[in-house]
Order: structure tokens, then sequence, then C-alpha cells
């Protein structure tokens, strides 16, 4: 068995305004990317899966396989627009690709091993990189997948509003449903709130949200190419409509395929949102080098 890890990077950075996928954050020069990479390996992770575009996959690959190539196996696969439509005609004016669902459906032929999928430009910890690897290799199966779970008040910015995928848990660590939260900050008065039809709601701080760090048996290729489907007949002709894999999770659970487990993580998640963000990030990663937890070159 070859646990893979699956690597989003196909968005088009639309808030970010850059191809922060490549940008320097390490002393050394290293992306964020370069960190989950280093953290998947020593983790146990045998196969890396890049998601790209096309149109910058000479200047991807150029960058990451003279770094990585030797130290694990890798594979890029493309999300394009025209990927599993099966004759759906999209809207001539629609540019944005489909979604985070929709990427991990185009690895489909990449992948066939449990895997677990994560956000190029997002920094995990290496504790959530073991209890992921852990998971595949001890609790994956067709009926029992995970999301490596965050406290919402560790995953905020300073500099904006936020989306993120809230969950609501049972008693036994079992996703009951996920709802994505728009618009969610900390208020004056030191609350965290989000906002949906002018309304503004509270949510606690220890609420455990999903960072798009999932772990999958590769038998739900089949099911996502199922409810892809059923996207395209309700909403692919809305020109921003998105097919992102928290849809996966709920159907899975409502439809009875399964139980998602909600796997806390000690690891501190933080990212670059906005241009503003990329100081903070940089400074985080000088100092867990400086700690020693991470080797001032990684490759």
């Amino acid at each position: 068995m070859k646990p893979t890890l699956l690597i989003l990077a196909a968005g088009m950075a639309s808030r970010y305004g850059s191809m922060k996928q490549v940008q320097s954050f390490g002393p050394s020069g290293e992306t964020i990317m370069d960190y989950s990479i280093y953290d998947a390996i020593q983790s146990g992770f045998k196969k890396i899966v890049f998601i790209i575009r096309k149109d910058f996959a000479e200047d991807f690959k150029n960058t990451f396989e003279p770094k990585w190539g030797k130290k694990v196996e890798t594979a890029y696969v493309f999300q394009e627009m025209g990927s599993f439509l099966d004759g759906f005609q999209p809207p001539a004016e629609r540019a944005k690709p489909w979604g985070t669902a929709h990427a991990v459906l185009c690895a489909k032929s990449a992948i066939q091993d449990p895997f677990a999928v994560i956000n190029a430009d997002d920094f995990y910890g290496r504790d959530a990189f073991e209890k992921a690897f852990q998971f595949l290799t001890t609790a994956c199966n067709p009926k029992t997948y995970s999301i490596i779970g965050y406290d919402l008040s560790k995953t905020l910015s300073e500099n904006g509003s936020v989306s993120r995928g809230v969950c609501e848990v049972d008693n036994h660590n079992n996703l009951v449903s996920i709802h994505e939260r728009t618009k969610i900050y900390r208020n004056e008065e030191g609350k965290i709130t989000y906002e949906e039809n002018g309304k503004t709601f509270q949510v606690p701080d220890t609420s455990k949200v999903s960072m798009n760090f999932w772990c999958f048996d590769p038998a739900v290729f089949p099911f996502i190419e199922k409810i892809f489907k059923e996207f395209l007949a309700k909403s692919g002709h809305e020109l921003k409509s998105e097919f992102f894999i928290p849809i996966i999770g709920d159907r899975f659970i409502h439809e009875g395929k399964g139980a998602i487990k909600i796997i806390p993580t000690a690891s501190s998640w933080f990212g670059v949102t906005y241009k503003e963000d990329a100081p903070s990030v940089q400074e985080s990663i000088n100092k867990l080098v400086a700690s020693g937890t991470y080797p001032g070159r990684l490759y």
C-alpha cells in the first residue's frame, strides 16, 4: 500500500492576487507546500499527487520535481473544465473551475490507495500528517473516512474574514454535519462571528473546523462522480457554482454510506488568504526553524 497525499494546487488565488503555491516563505526559499511534503514524507506517505492547471504545469514541475522527485513518488494531474462532464455543456462565459471536489475527482486515475487531501497554500503541522497517516493505514475503509479537525480560534486571519467548514460532531467524534460559513471573523468584543443573509451569529472558539484536510478510501471516486453529475444538472448552468469537498462529506453521511471521523490535532494552522498574511506566515515558519522543529533547509 502506498498512502498518498493529494495536494490541491490548481486554485486561481483570486483573493491573494498571485500564485501563492510557489511563493517562498522558508529561510532557504521553501514554499508552504514544501513543508507539507516534508511533513508527509516524515510521517510515512509514499506518494504525492499534485492537482495543477495545465497552463502552469511546466513551471510547477520544474520547481518541485528537482526538490522532491528523488525522495518520494510523484504524479501530476490537471483540473480542466471539461473533465468528467459526461456530455454536459457548461455556460460559454464560465471561466472558473468546478471546485475542490471536482479537483479530487480529476485525480481518480492517479490514486489507487487510501489518500489524504490538503490545500497547497495551508500550513497544517506535523501532528496532522502523522494522525492522517495513522488513520489511512489502520482505520480507513470504504465506509470510514476522516477529517483532521482544527479549533476555529486557531484558523482566523487578522487581515479579513475567512470561510470555514464548521463541523457538528457527536459524542463518538463522528461528523454529524458540516456547514460552510462565510465571513467569519473576531468582532470588537473578541467573539467569533459569521455573517449570513445580513445577520450575524456567534460560534464557540473551540468549534472544530475542516481546513480541507480529508482522508478517503479510493472507493470515494465513483461516489464523487455520481454526486458531480447531480450537481451539474442542478447548478452547472450557474457561472460561479462550485462543487466543494464538504458536499461529498455531507452526502456520504446523510445517504448512510458510512461515517466520517473528526480527528483533532494539536498542530497550529496558518495560511495566506490575504497578501497581508504573508509576513506573519514567514515569521511563524522562522520560529519553527529556530526551535528545531524544521531544518534550515528542507531538501
